[in-house]
């Protein structure tokens, strides 16, 4: 192959020829993207000063492509930019007819967008909204929990919500629909000791809704857990001819756990250990087995001894 030698003057008039070559296609590039250009954006619509006595649901999506007016920087820079751009519209019309004109709210929309990039027109630009009636009703939070205790922790209690209850405002067909209203999972790891905690509620999906407070206050009772023994007496049931019965034995050794801060009081009143007779007169079954009616709250069967019973019916 051959290689072409170039002197030192031929050397410098080329790099000369390059360097203005691109200086000239920067300030190409540099007139171009100073020049105006109307370009199209996503807008996310916020509709703000909702109408008190009217529920509403939107008839369209809550995006909407904006016509913007800037030069070519920022139109460029607007295709990269992932930021979420947001229109506030405001629905006060609504208390007296069924849609809203953005092209009428371009002034006060402009007022908080950078000057240079300003919205010129709308697509849809016409929004249109459906009416019910409006209804407001009480309804109990759903708390939704992730959470691994350390070895030998766990929930003591019963979990508090502050408040267990939200206010849910909207149309009455979307409002009967809903006997709940979800929290964000409560995460947590190795936890060891009692949890207070503030917690988010799930935002609102449909803009016709209105769901407060937002958070809840969460309180969980932790502690360590150990294994308890007693005998329990069985009980039973279903005597419906009252047989002179004789079970064998008539106490059974339960073993459970039990949380610390409860250890000392827990005794065999806390608990029911029963046996259904009707089991050998409908079934036929030689012995019974022996079910724990009643436990305390919170509290784990680790193994009952025996499982099953002997009997005696006397004629």
């Amino acid at each position: 192959m051959a290689i072409i030698k170039l002197s030192a003057t031929e050397r410098r008039r080329l790099s000369a020829f390059f360097t203005c070559l691109v200086l000239a296609v920067g300030a190409w590039v540099f007139t171009v993207l100073s020049n105006s250009y109307n370009y199209t954006v996503k807008e996310v619509l916020n509709f703000r000063n909702t109408p008190q006595k009217r529920a509403f649901h939107s008839l369209q999506s809550d995006t909407v492509n904006a016509t913007v007016s800037g030069n070519g920087w920022q139109m460029l820079f607007s295709k990269v930019n992932r930021d979420v751009n947001v229109v506030s519209v405001d629905l006060r019309s609504l208390e007296y007819k069924s849609y809203v004109v953005l092209s009428s709210q371009l002034e006060q929309i402009n007022t908080k967008k950078e000057i240079g990039q300003q919205i010129t027109a709308f697509n849809p630009d016409t929004l249109y909204f459906d009416f019910s009636n409006r209804k407001v009703k009480r309804i109990p939070i759903q708390l939704n929990t992730d959470i691994r205790y350390k070895q030998q922790f766990a929930q003591a209690n019963n979990i508090m919500l502050n408040p267990a209850y939200v206010i849910v405002n909207g149309p009455a067909s979307v409002i009967d629909s809903i006997k709940s209203w979800p929290s964000d999972t409560l995460k947590l790891d190795s936890v060891g000791e009692p949890v207070s905690t503030r917690l988010n509620l799930q935002a609102v999906k449909e803009g016709n809704l209105s769901v407060f407070p937002k958070n809840v206050q969460v309180s969980i009772p932790v502690d360590e857990f150990t294994e308890k023994v007693l005998e329990i007496p069985v009980k039973l049931i279903n005597n419906h001819n009252y047989d002179d019965v004789k079970i064998f034995p008539q106490k059974v050794k339960v073993t459970f756990t039990i949380s610390l801060s409860r250890y000392a009081q827990t005794d065999e009143d806390f608990f029911e250990a029963t046996a259904d007779l009707d089991l050998w007169r409908k079934k036929g079954y030689k012995v019974l087995p022996v079910i724990i009616s009643k436990q305390p709250a919170y509290s784990k069967i680790v193994k009952i001894e025996p499982q099953n019973i002997d009997f005696i019916v006397k004629k």
